[in-house]
This record gives structure tokens, C-alpha cells and sequence, in this order.
């Protein structure tokens, strides 16, 4: 049974990544479809981005009512409704307003999901789990641009998906006898109380969590969406390799998660968010010194192998870091910080640059890692006192 389980699990994070990166893809020709002028895609990003950072923040009140299995087939039942929704829209304004539950089910399934392979499964599952996530985000644009490249209407794509998630949701559904919790798996305090957003704020390590999530999400986004630009602009690469190298980032991301997997049976959670915090280092500094084209290329694919095992370890230790009982509260804080950070940081810098130079991008991605560093290190400092303090 806990097999079975597991492999819906890993089932649901290859449907999470699945919708992630459609709107990127297909957006060229809905644009022109729908009038709307190209940078209107970001509002539409928006309203996801907002609906996820809600959903997440209210992760655990959901989760202790209805149960980590009811939350995560509800949610994917919505983003499904979504997506149908998105493929027989015909305005903006129709495609902003299913933005609302396509956000909405997105966050709550991250957020149940990653809490509930923290308190019952080993490291090695995060890792892995993450990778299948990086298998449906590569997945989507392809069954997209297959779809368009058959001459049928972007709308297909989104149907697809849809039916993808449908079948998912079913299969969710007839899962729920299999989620019956162990004790705390709720992840409510001992007496039931659910954590308001300022009591988590108050609690030793969670801004330090917060700020490590919100740094390492924006450096990801922000590599994923200026990498391409910096390359040809600054570094003068043709347009075709930057864009190639650009989505090797991602591929490094994925595999490099593949390989986490492995080497978390010999290292526990915070030396796996060093060691991907050292590889970052060692990329940052091939772009930022004057060993040519090729070192600036590799430097980009050895930053996404750094990326790797960040996220899903740091996902993975919250339990041992914050406590069972408080893990699904942290975790849904967390996620919120992660969505905030991939919101806002990525426009932020295209703002700077505009106004600066494209030349600031390895820049700007080592203020990001230093400060991801010092806040990682300083939730590990405030464990270790507190473990320390117990012990006493």
C-alpha cells in the first residue's frame, strides 16, 4: 500500500509541472488570437503567482481539516476545471478569471503534497519527486508544440493537459482510503490549534526559512528567464545557443535532482543545501570570470546541477528542523516565500537592467546566493541552540 501510494505521489508531481510552463509556450499565438499585446502574459502569470501564494498560506488550516489526500485531489481537480476553462476562453478577461483556481489548486497541492513526503518519506523522495516535477514542466510545452505542430488549435493542448489532470483526479480519488494519516500528519500544533500567519513569524528559524526560500526561488527564475539575454547580449552568443544553453539550465535542474536522490543516502538534508550552494559558487564564478564563451555556458549548466538539491532538502528537513506537529505550517509559509520570489525578483532585475546593464545578471545572482547563505546558516544555528537547549 505505501508503494502504491508513493507512485500516485510521484504521479501528482509529474502533474504539477505539467500546466507550469504552457502559458510561456503558447502564448505567441494566443495573444494574437485573443488581441492582447505580448507583455499581457504577465498578468495573467500574476494572478497565478497570487492564487498559489494564497493557497499556500492557507495549506495547513486546509490540510487539518480535510486530510493531506482530500486537499491534494481537490486541488488538482481544480487546476483541471482550469485548464479546460483556459481552452475555451475567447478574451483576456476570460483567461484572467481562470487564472484565479488554476493558482489557487496549484499552490494547495504543492504545499499538501511536500508536507506530507517531508513526514513519511526519506530524503532520497523529495529529490526524486522534484525531478518528476522538472519531467512535467519539460513535458508541457512538448505535447503543446506537438499539438500546434498538427495543425490543431492551441486550445487542444490545454485539453489535453486537462484530461491528464482528470484522469489523475480520479485516480486521486479512489486513492483517499491509502492517505488515512498517522498521527500528525495534519500538521497542526499538539492541540489541534491551527498557526496564523503572525504566530509562524514569531517561531525561531522561520524568517530565516522564509528568506532562504524567497532567495533561491528568485535565483532560479531569474536565471531561467534572463540566462538567454545576458548570453547574447553581454557575452555576444548567437541567439540559437543561448537559447539552448538557456534550457539546459533546467535539464541540469531535473538530472541534477536525479542524481540527488543517490547521494542523499550518504549526506543528510543540510549538506545537501551546501553542497548545491558550493556547485552554485563554482558556476556564478564561470560567468563572472574572462575564460570565454564556452566557461560562461558551462558555468549556466553547472548553476541548475547547483540548484538541485536546494528546494527538495530544504523541504525535506523542515519536520526535523521546526517539528512535526508545525511542519505543514512552515511549509505553506515557505511556499508562499518561493512564489513571491519567482513573482517579483525576475521583473525586478529586467527593471534594474534597463536602467543599469544586463552585465549586473551573475551579480545580481551572488547577492541572491549570499544572502540564501547566511540565512541558511543561520536556521541551521538556531536548530542546533535549540536542540542544544533541549538537551540541557
Amino acid at each position: 500500500m505505501v508503494s502504491l501510494l508513493l507512485a500516485i505521489i510521484y504521479l501528482a508531481f509529474i502533474s504539477l509541472g505539467l500546466p507550469d510552463s504552457l502559458l510561456g509556450s503558447a502564448w505567441p499565438v494566443i495573444h494574437q488570437e485573443i488581441g492582447a499585446p505580448l507583455s499581457w502574459s504577465g498578468a495573467v502569470f500574476m494572478i497565478i503567482s497570487v492564487g498559489t501564494i494564497v493557497s499556500s498560506l492557507l495549506s495547513e488550516r486546509l490540510t487539518h481539516r480535510l486530510g493531506a489526500g482530500k486537499v491534494t485531489a481537490i486541488s488538482v481537480g481544480m487546476t483541471c476545471c482550469a485548464l479546460f476553462g483556459f481552452s475555451f476562453s475567447h478574451s483576456f478577461i476570460a483567461l484572467c478569471l481562470w487564472a484565479v483556481p488554476y493558482g489557487l489548486g496549484a499552490g494547495g497541492v504543492d504545499a499538501a503534497l511536500n508536507n506530507y513526503v517531508a513526514l513519511h518519506y526519506a530524503s532520497r523522495h523529495m529529490s526524486w519527486l522534484h525531478c518528476m516535477w522538472g519531467v512535467g514542466a519539460t513535458a508541457g510545452p512538448y505535447i503543446m508544440g506537438a499539438v500546434l505542430a498538427g495543425g490543431f488549435h492551441w486550445s487542444m493542448g490545454y485539453r489535453v493537459i486537462g484530461f491528464l489532470q482528470l484522469g489523475l483526479t480520479a485516480v486521486l480519488l479512489l486513492s483517499l482510503p491509502l492517505w488515512k494519516s498517522a498521527s500528525g500528519e495534519k500538521g497542526t500544533t499538539s492541540d489541534g490549534h491551527v498557526l496564523s500567519l503572525g504566530e509562524v513569524a514569531t517561531i525561531r528559524g522561520a524568517k530565516s526559512v522564509m528568506l532562504c526560500f524567497f532567495c533561491y526561488c528568485a535565483l532560479e527564475q531569474t536565471v531561467g528567464l534572463w540566462a538567454s539575454s545576458y548570453l547574447v547580449t553581454v557575452r555576444g552568443v548567437d541567439a540559437v545557443t543561448a537559447a539552448r544553453y538557456g534550457s539546459l539550465f533546467f535539464l541540469g535542474v531535473t538530472i541534477g535532482r536525479a542524481i540527488s536522490g543517490f547521494i542523499t543516502m550518504l549526506l543528510d538534508d543540510t549538506r545537501m543545501v551546501r553542497l548545491g550552494q558550493g556547485i552554485i559558487v563554482a558556476g556564478l564564478m564561470l560567468l563572472f570570470l574572462p575564460l570565454g564563451n564556452n566557461a560562461a555556458l558551462a558555468g549556466l549548466i553547472i548553476v541548475g546541477l547547483g540548484c538541485a538539491p536546494v528546494y527538495p532538502s530544504l523541504i525535506h528537513a523542515t519536520p526535523a528542523h521546526f517539528g512535526a506537529e508545525r511542519s505543514q505550517a512552515i511549509i505553506g509559509v515557505q511556499m508562499a516565500s518561493a512564489y513571491v520570489g519567482t513573482s517579483l525578483m525576475p521583473p525586478f532585475f529586467g527593471w534594474l537592467s534597463e536602467r543599469t546593464s544586463l552585465r549586473l545578471f551573475p551579480v545580481f545572482l551572488l547577492v541572491l546566493l549570499i544572502l540564501m547563505l547566511v540565512s541558511h546558516e543561520k536556521l541551521c544555528r538556531t536548530v542546533d541552540d535549540r536542540k542544544g537547549a533541549l538537551r540541557a
